[in-house]
């Protein structure tokens, strides 16, 4: 046996069990998913829930060891005792009869048939290997996600950069929060959401921008219906959602039209003295050339552009200004836009002109999508140096290198590219292997036709996941075969910064590894697992990220370890102080001191610019996309495998159009239609309705075809996409188009 070999075993003995000499594993040998020792076979445990960033506590009840049941934690301080309909049945997805049981390698047949770990690790090794050798270490990459642990994000993220020196790794996440962290670093100085969910609860003002909250985040709609203060409740959004019909107010704008809203309802505040002097003297910079900036802002030009009255304006205006605790809130009608990072911000400044930061109910709060999207952002080496840290930065790179124990040559100075910037390489054979992780490209990405003729120009594509036929596994050359939520050990980090502890309750099937074990083990037969011998255990590895985040804004070397998270029902970061127990809600920034060197935050703006795509006469509806149900999850690789959550979203993919609309081009309810972009087609049932306006339609972004249609235009400081807007026609499925209206 070579050294390697020897190794990689004696690593998969440590963490499974007992093996054999050739290493062909069989199911059974691999004891992933036996409940832990810290837990009795008939006990009751609280784990965080792995769906969306809301981070619920759930508890998990075990019956002879074996995960049967969940209830929500009345106790657990973010989500007291409810839960949304994805929580309810989160352990429905690990039962799932097509899970991926053991690796699988596309035959000459093209076929993907079954092979043993050791097969699937040399393989994969080999041909990574070559292609590095041939094309340069900028030709493979790694797509993340923000659905793994911390630990796990933060593994593969010095596996690929520090061990097997890949320079461009990203993230799914980069589809969700990429565009708040652009914000918040630019403004703050730090990737800092400052809020906590308790703000909820404290406000007279709460405005939603591009927030579907009801339905994208049921357990966070509750924590408003417990506001004891009767808010005003403001919703932007160019649908009449669920959210908006709850909500006191109801604006809605014209698509892409935020920032200007933003700033001339920043104009108006400024014109009529609602400012806080002494917070804006005290605690920011570049205040009175933004304010220069935005009186050219006036009524005028902002009802015009945006499609509001100007009565509208001022009402919208006064509300900001009579309310003495406002919080401000976004999501990703915000962060999926062309000009997203500037929106943002525009919104930020309204909070600091007016002096809602730092206080109970105020806040400028950006609420992200997945349910480890904060880790990593954090912790994944992928859009800034492990920690939080500046890539740029040679102490930073020294610190690092340092903790790690490795050559500080080994931190690259040179940053990744983002994830559409990967999909280019492919394009133009920059890059040439690809290494997916627990997301699924093929269904979820922008200009979905274009990224699966890609995937396929590959000269290696690995596809790690807890299912092997997934939409992106089944392009793939080799599959791994991933544990999922339940079955490891690890943390999530929420919204709101609280770090939740994920523990092991069901059993992993067959040979499937978590994705810690297997990056691991990919060290191993790398032939760099020298360099990671410290990250034995998830909680190992914690305690690693711990020195990472030290002397950071997002410090957490207070906590001493997994069991105080556990008792504490999360801890919020920053948290430096072991010596006592953190309060359940915490906030930021309530000294009013920010992260830049001066302490101050920054005004940020610019000129609002027009949307790529617009509708014209050819394509004259202007498609917008989002959550369609709160009992379906982004591409429905878990929830589609229950029933229970199947029977509470509509199964055929569906499209929102106004009555005119549906008249005028003779589209009578429930009737299938056409919807075409420039870019493909579908068929689709036609839900005829006044939520949305004239000239737009909505599809649900779950379905696997809505994305054959969006329109591949990204923000400029956070390359995030916009899914949000694109042209499209439409007409009766099997008919000629009818010659579109032109308004």
């Amino acid at each position: 046996m070579t050294n390697w070999r020897e190794k990689a075993a004696a690593a998969l003995r440590q963490w499974n069990g007992p093996l054999t000499n050739d290493l062909v594993l069989t199911p059974g040998q691999f004891g992933l998913g036996q409940v832990p020792a810290r837990l009795q076979p008939d006990d009751t445990t609280t784990v965080v829930c792995g769906y969306c960033s809301t981070g619920c506590g759930l508890n998990v009840h075990l019956r002879e060891g074996r995960a049967i049941n969940i209830t929500a934690d009345s106790n657990y301080p973010v989500n007291l005792g409810m839960a949304c309909p994805k929580g309810w049945e989160a352990l429905t997805p690990l039962a799932a009869p097509d899970r991926a049981t053991t690796p699988y390698l596309r035959n000459s047949r093209g076929e993907l048939e079954p092979v043993d770990w050791e097969r699937a690790m040399v393989l994969f090794c080999e041909r990574f290997k070559a292609i590095q050798q041939e094309h340069g270490p900028e030709s493979v990459a790694w797509l993340g996600t923000g659905q793994i642990c911390t630990e796990e994000l933060a593994l593969l993220g010095a596996l690929g950069k520090f061990g097997m020196g890949m320079i461009h790794g990203d993230g799914n996440t980069r589809q969700c929060m990429a565009t708040a962290v652009s914000a918040y670093k630019e403004s703050f100085g730090f990737d800092a959401p400052p809020f906590t969910y308790a703000d909820f609860e404290e406000s007279d003002v709460i405005i939603l921008f591009g927030s579907n909250l009801c339905i994208a985040h049921p357990i966070l709609w509750q924590r408003i219906l417990r506001n004891r203060n009767c808010p005003e409740i403001i919703a932007v959004d160019p649908r009449k959602t669920e959210t908006a019909m709850a909500s006191t107010q109801h604006f809605a704008i014209r698509p892409k039209s935020d920032l200007t809203l933003l700033y001339g309802l920043a104009n108006l505040l400024i014109a009529g003295g609602s400012m806080d002097h002494e917070y804006i003297a005290a605690h920011t910079n570049e205040f009175d050339r933004f304010a220069k900036f935005a009186s050219h802002f006036t009524t005028d030009r902002v009802a015009a552009e945006t499609g509001l009255s100007q009565d509208d304006l001022w009402r919208f205006a006064q509300t900001i200004a009579r309310g003495k605790r406002v919080s401000f809130w976004w999501t990703m009608g915000v962060n999926q836009g062309h000009e997203a990072t500037r929106t943002a911000q525009a919104i930020i400044n309204l909070a600091l002109l007016t002096g809602n930061m730092g206080r109970p109910g105020t806040g400028a709060n950006s609420i992200t999508g997945q349910c480890n999207a904060m880790g990593s952002r954090l912790f994944s080496n992928t859009t800034n140096l492990i920690g939080g840290h500046d890539l740029g930065n040679p102490q930073h790179r020294a610190k690092v290198a340092g903790i790690l124990g490795m050559e500080e040559q080994r931190i690259p100075t040179q940053p990744s590219l983002a994830y559409d910037q990967i999909i280019d390489g492919i394009a133009s054979g920059k890059i040439r292997g690809l290494w997916v992780i627990a997301t699924n490209s093929a269904h979820s990405w922008i200009h979905q036709t274009e990224i699966r003729e890609l995937f396929a120009k590959l000269d290696f594509l690995v596809v790690q996941d807890m299912y092997h036929n997934t939409d992106t596994a089944q392009l793939a050359d080799l599959v791994l075969p991933a544990a999922g939520w339940g079955e490891k050990e690890g943390t999530f980090i929420n919204s709101e910064r609280r770090i939740g502890l994920l523990k092991r309750v069901s059993k992993a099937p067959g040979q499937a590894l978590s994705d810690f074990n297997i990056f691991k083990l990919v060290a191993q037969y790398w032939g760099c697992g020298a360099l990671f011998e410290k990250w034995s255990s998830p909680e190992a590895a914690f305690q690693i990220l711990k020195e990472f985040s030290r002397g950071q804004p997002c410090d957490i070397t207070g906590i001493a370890d997994y069991a105080a998270l556990d008792a504490c029902g999360g801890i919020q970061w920053p948290w430096t102080d072991s010596t006592t127990t953190p309060l359940p809600e915490r906030r930021l920034l309530e000294d009013g001191r920010y992260y830049h060197p001066d302490g101050r935050a920054r005004f940020v703006f610019e000129e609002p610019r027009p949307m790529a795509e617009i509708p014209d006469e050819a394509f004259p509806f202007l498609l917008l996309t989002g959550r369609g149900s709160s009992a379906q999850w982004h591409t429905q690789t878990r929830t589609g495998k229950s029933d229970v959550l199947r029977k509470l979203a509509p199964a055929h993919v569906y499209v929102e159009m106004h009555p005119d609309d549906a008249r005028h081009l003779g589209v009578e309810p429930a009737s299938l239609v056409t919807v075409t972009s420039r870019r493909g087609a579908l068929d689709a049932l036609a839900f005829v309705t006044a939520t949305v306006q004239p000239g737009q339609v909505f599809i649900p972004m779950h379905y696997v075809s809505t994305n054959r249609l969006t329109f591949p235009s990204f923000d400029h400081y956070s390359r995030q996409p916009s899914y949000k807007a694109c042209a499209v026609s439409i007409h009766p499925a099997g008919k000629t188009p009818t010659r579109p209206r032109v308004s």
